[in-house]
């Protein structure tokens, strides 16, 4: 990148990929479908072991909501972690009139995933 970066908010966010597995098991695709879009489960389930995906994506909505702030009312669905062609994250949120640009990260282990978001104008 060249140029300055005007920071406007940033968050970050690790979530245990074994809770997120529990959730799925105990609340099934209710669970799902409350936080996830149609296109973001595709991508899990795409994967062999779905849960580091869910994982990694819960983490992404948390940290998008932490560097957008409080002021803005968003739910779970409002916000879509998806994929480009080459696997790059990127963030989709629902209402954002092109103003602001959403960078996101993910990564995970074996065992937590973790995610970062900076908004930028």
């Amino acid at each position: 990148m060249s140029g300055n970066l005007n920071i406007l908010g940033s968050g970050i966010d690790m979530v245990e990929i074994s809770r997120l597995k529990d959730a799925v098991q105990k609340w099934g695709n209710h669970f799902l479908e409350r936080v996830f879009c149609p296109e973001e489960i595709a991508y899990a389930k795409n994967h062999r072991n779905p849960f580091p995906h869910y994982a990694g994506r819960f983490a992404a909505k948390e940290a998008v909501l932490k560097a957008v702030g409080t002021e803005h009312a968003l739910g779970w669905k409002d916000i879509k972690i998806l994929n480009t062609k080459e696997g790059k994250p990127y963030c989709l949120l629902n209402g954002n009139t092109g103003k602001t640009k959403i960078l996101i990260s993910i990564s995970h282990t074996r065992y937590h995933a973790i995610a970062s978001a900076i908004v930028t104008p």
